[in-house]
């Protein structure tokens, strides 16, 4: 057996260093040679220098970029963490300790892991022993000013964020619908707008979101996540001030650097209702009219006629007006104002007569077999009597709903209204109203 010479030096056990580095924003990090780069640079030189200690250099990188110090849940230092318990690394080796956490409580966890697993920690620019007691009051000193600086950067940014938005700046966050960010600005997004409008003009034409759901969804319309609405939807969107032009910010508003894309008056008449009580709003919606023909009709110039009414003598007067009209554009326009009833009711005329029509019958018959392969020609004819029967006795909204399916477009020229039926829409409904046949009412008991 070799013994080792009593006066040679004593040997130095190897010492794996992992070089940690971090940086809070992602400012930066796509450039060469960043903070990143120039934290392991300095860490790297001082573990060259303990050479004779033992000290190596781990070859995995161990770099957190735009994350901040506040919280643990960072991908580098979970990977860190897996290699001490694993057994992998001596040193952990960091430019400050702030680079490592800016949280006392979140510092001591991680001095708890070291301690476990007999792991030493440095920080290059801040010498200290955390074996002794002075060395750990140190220690604990520093990561109290790191602490406070983080809280007093994180009240700072507060402040901005609320100084910014009392000047009407868009200042991040879920971009409504309506709009689109461009320069970190909000910009109106008029296809998106249209259905913003949508919304809001049919909760005051008929008062209710229950009743309104129906006629959104058979429309198309949906929300910025690309769902159909539903009444939470709506509320939220009824209730956002940015429609209006304002920053909001902890409930308070202030005018924005925005466009408004709902008027005032609409606002106020759309808060009027809800504001008022649950039980009444519901019985005014069963009686309110609502425009069946909106987004329907057009002219024979191809521009959309829109609903509007107004009051004279407490009786109310419906119309349908032209889109250049209402927007201040020429008055050339074939119609300025149709009478919404009369129209209304020319095309409902028209659209039983097709209903009739054998043609129609039978294109509506193949629509609806794309979902009920039993359902029957007969059938189909049977339904659409039903619709026509019933008709009268529907509520306001499910008319609105129902007419929506069944009309594509209705074109106003000098000779009449030329109806485009949707025979997806009335296969449908075809399938809705169609009879129960004694079978299936059997089978139901």
């Amino acid at each position: 057996m070799t013994r080792r010479d009593p006066a040679s030096p004593p040997l130095t056990r190897k010492r794996r260093c992992a070089v940690y580095t971090r940086k809070s924003t992602d400012e930066g990090l796509e450039k060469e040679f960043n903070s990143l780069d120039a934290q392991r640079e300095s860490c790297e030189a001082y573990i060259a220098s303990q050479r004779s200690e033992g000290w190596v250099l781990v070859h995995d990188r161990y770099d957190d970029g735009g994350v901040s110090g506040g919280t643990l849940e960072r991908p580098a230092l979970k990977r860190l963490l897996a290699d001490i318990e694993a057994g992998l690394v001596d040193v952990v080796v960091v430019y400050k300790i702030d680079r490592l956490s800016r949280s006392l409580m979140d510092f001591a966890k991680l001095v708890q892991i070291f301690d476990q697993n007999e792991v030493t920690f440095v920080s290059v620019t801040q010498s200290f022993n955390t074996t002794t007691s002075m060395g750990r009051l140190t220690l604990n000193i520093l990561l109290s000013f790191a602490q406070f600086e983080r809280e007093v950067i994180g009240e700072r940014v507060r402040d901005k964020i609320a100084a910014s938005r009392a000047r009407g700046m868009w200042m991040g966050g879920p971009v409504p619908l309506g709009y689109r960010v461009e320069n970190r600005k909000l910009l109106v997004d008029e296809a998106a707008a249209t259905t913003v409008r949508r919304v809001f003009e049919g909760f005051a034409d008929i008062g209710s979101a229950t009743r309104l759901l129906p006629i959104l969804r058979a429309e198309g319309l949906l929300t910025k996540h690309g769902r159909p609405f539903d009444k939470g939807a709506v509320y939220k969107l009824l209730a956002n001030r940015v429609y209006l032009g304002e920053a909001v910010h902890k409930g308070k508003s202030y005018p924005g650097e925005h466009a408004a894309i709902i008027p005032q008056a609409l606002w106020n008449q759309v808060h009027e209702i809800l504001a008022s009580n649950p039980h009444m709003r519901a019985g005014l919606a069963r009686n309110r009219s609502p425009a069946l023909l909106r987004g329907l009709i057009f002219g024979a110039d191809g521009r959309a006629l829109s609903p509007t009414h107004t009051r004279k003598q407490g009786r109310l007067y419906r119309y349908y007006v032209s889109q250049s009209v209402l927007k201040g554009g020429a008055d050339d326009a074939p119609y300025r104002r149709l009478p919404a009833g009369e129209i209304e009711a020319l095309v409902l005329d028209q659209l039983r007569a097709l209903l009739r029509q054998p043609e129609v019958v039978v294109g509506t018959w193949r629509a609806a077999q794309e979902e009920e392969a039993d359902i029957t020609e007969e059938d189909t004819r049977l339904a659409l009597e039903r619709l026509d029967e019933m008709w009268g006795e529907l509520f306001p909204s499910e008319q609105a709903r129902i007419f929506g399916l069944m009309v594509d477009r209705v074109e106003v020229g000098t000779d009449g209204a030329d109806v485009r039926l949707r025979l997806e829409g009335l296969g449908s409904l075809a399938r809705e109203f169609r009879p129960r046949r004694a079978a299936e009412i059997g089978k139901a008991a």
